[in-house]
């Protein structure tokens, strides 16, 4: 049997599927079935991993399977190439972010192509190219003429590494995703957003188009994430100066056991209640400054302020304490929550560590009530027209009651909240607008697109980089050819990969970022393939991006993934240097029995004579 040279086989017909240009495909072919197979774009990290080479090697099984099943096959790839990474290189070595992005795509495609991949290279794309960013701002302006841009003063995510602002879906576990060491605060700054609650219920109700091609675990976070919830708002009147103080509950069954209520470090009301007793500014301060992700992560113990203020209850007129809660937001249902810790776990433990009013109002049929009682039961202790009824048709008399007196009315909130992609860095697609003293807040004209990411630029490690550059920052205003100021945020990147499977159907076009008909054709992708830490994120946004692009009237289908394919995770070690703040490649790494040391730490630790600590080994990829 003649011996396999690997080497020379592999590369003779890979030499002749790029000569014979094999993989180019076609928008249209007579007779064939247009087919596209898509795995997510990768980020140019300079090196593909085990895990690159499983997912583009399912992809790569599909879609020569479907050439031979006579289907049009496209499978095409490109590179989600802006992000902080190429941006720390720029600041570490000297190297601009572009050259370093360069030689990484350069030496992951030679990469892709001695694995034999059968990507159509004709139409490869990179995100942090002026061809592509380019159309990032043209949907930007799309957007904010149609209302779904807006911008506004919040508080915001900060990751005090990065130097920058993260969406709530980049902050994980009160860490930042890019940093998993690092604390994320919360700064006030001013933001641009996207307004994809606009887009809440269709998200919600575009599962059952997705049900059965999507693994029902994604769908199933998508839900938990956009988070709906029914109830009613009930308007609580604040004794001492007549504001009224609206919440919301999904409970309003035990309206006449509330005992207390709690509002948000940030409510309006605090403002007011400072005014008058400023002795608890410092506490409300601390409590402000406090990550919001442990604010509210669950079996945190809570903690609460109290105003000296009280609220008037609407339905038995009552008065009752009033707090400031760490465990409340401002940006989920009104800021200001009832609370009735006789069914309630969260307002149970509260009100028992600050010796707090517990009343009972909803009691169990056939046995004795243990507190709190978080069961369905029968309504006692309230108003006598609901005493005896269950609790669950106290639900809806006693919200209709409300409705009828006109304190109450039945709605319903979002956990989901509108996307911050505004950030203080330079590796982004630059926002594409202007601040005029004359006309004041204007969009770049399209024909002035793209706004280029400028050369002379400082790269310190410490704030925007944009903010650096002068010719950048002062510019023309394109309404009446006066001065103006260029808005120096870029784009959060996931912006960059929330439509890119769009701009493969028709990368060469210079006149749209896409034509309707070519998308059509192709759309929606009928094999998407990635891994599900992205249910949240990308997911979501480019579900988000496709129908709104839909609205616009630049595609027809609903969703752009017809069928998921989550293809999980290759383990192996995993080496994190503290000293360095990053984890580094096996080939960074020696090992000496179970312990682990940077070699660029240790040159430099005996350099010194100082020593060198060990790297911690992730436990949990150990064990594999």
């Amino acid at each position: 049997m003649k011996e396999y040279v690997f080497k020379e086989v592999e590369q003779k017909w890979q030499e002749k599927w790029e000569k014979d240009q094999v993989f180019k495909g076609s928008n249209v072919v007579e007779g064939k079935e247009n087919y596209y197979v898509l795995e997510m774009l990768p980020y140019p990290s300079g090196k593909l991993h085990v895990g690159h080479a499983r997912n583009y090697t399912i992809g790569d099984v599909i879609a020569r399977y479907k050439r031979m099943k006579g289907y049009n096959v496209l499978h095409p790839m490109g590179w989600d190439s802006f992000g902080l990474p190429a941006e720390n290189a720029a600041i570490q070595n000297g190297a601009h972010p572009a050259t370093w992005t360069k030689s990484n795509i350069e030496n992951m495609k030679r990469q892709l192509k001695l694995l034999g991949f059968s990507y159509d290279w004709d139409r490869e794309i990179a995100s942090y190219t002026p061809e592509y960013y380019k159309w990032n701002q043209w949907i930007f302006k799309k957007m904010y003429e149609k209302g779904l841009v807006y911008k506004k003063k919040s508080l915001v995510n900060w990751c005090p590494d990065c130097q920058t602002v993260l969406a709530n879906e980049q902050v994980e576990d009160g860490k930042c995703w890019r940093h998993s060491k690092t604390t994320v605060i919360q700064k006030e700054l001013e933001q641009w957003f996207f307004k994809i609650t606009d887009y809440a219920d269709e998200l919600l109700e575009g599962h059952e188009e997705l049900r059965g091609g999507w693994p029902e675990k994604v769908l199933t976070m998508q839900k938990n994430w956009i988070g709906k919830s029914f109830g009613t708002e009930v308007v609580f009147q604040v004794v001492e100066n007549n504001m009224e103080l609206p919440v919301f509950t999904t409970r309003v069954d035990t309206i006449y056991g509330v005992t207390y209520a709690v509002v948000a470090p940030e409510h309006p009301i605090v403002d007011e209640i400072l005014k008058v007793n400023p002795s608890i500014k410092s506490a409300v301060t601390a409590m402000k400054n406090m990550d919001v992700i442990e604010r509210t992560a669950e079996g945190k113990e809570k903690n609460g302020i109290d105003t000296t203020w009280h609220v008037r209850n609407p339905y038995n007129q009552k008065e009752v304490p009033l707090w400031i809660g760490d465990y409340v937001l401002m940006n989920y249902g009104t800021g200001a929550v009832m609370a009735v810790p006789a069914h309630d776990e969260r307002d149970y433990a509260f009100a028992k560590k600050y010796d707090l009013d517990v009343k009972a109002v909803i009691v169990p049929i056939d046995k004795d009530p243990v507190l709190p009682f978080v069961e369905d039961g029968v309504v006692q202790a309230s108003a006598e027209e609901f005493n005896g009824i269950s609790n669950r048709e106290a639900l809806v008399k006693m919200a209709e009651f409300g409705e009828k007196k006109g304190f109450a009315k039945r709605t319903f909130k979002y956990r989901l909240k509108d996307w911050g992609v505004s950030r203080q860095r330079y590796w982004g697609t630059p926002i594409p607008v202007l601040y005029c003293e004359t006309c004041g807040e204007v969009l770049e004209k399209d024909e002035n697109l793209p706004v280029m990411l400028p050369e002379d630029i400082q790269f310190s490690g410490n704030g925007n980089p944009l903010e650096t550059s002068e010719s950048f920052k002062n510019a023309t205003c394109p309404c009446c050819g006066g001065p103006a100021r260029r808005d120096t945020d870029t784009m959060d990147t996931f912006v960059d990969s929330s439509w890119y499977f769009l701009r493969y159907c028709d990368s060469k076009n210079q006149d749209l970022p896409f034509d309707k008909n070519i998308i059509d054709g192709w759309m929606p992708v009928d094999q998407y393939i990635g891994g599900v830490e992205h249910a949240v994120m990308h997911l979501l946004y480019a579900r988000f991006f496709h129908k709104m692009l839909r609205d616009l009237g630049y595609l027809s289908s609903n969703e752009p993934f017809k069928r998921l394919l989550t293809q999980g995770m290759v383990l192996g070690p995993s080496y994190y240097s503290a000293e360095e703040n990053r984890f580094l490649f096996a080939e960074e790494v020696e090992l000496r029995g179970e312990k682990a040391f940077s070699k660029k730490r240790e040159r430099n630790c005996l350099s010194k004579l100082k020593k060198c600590q060990s790297l911690k080994i992730t436990e949990s990829i150990r064990k594999k």
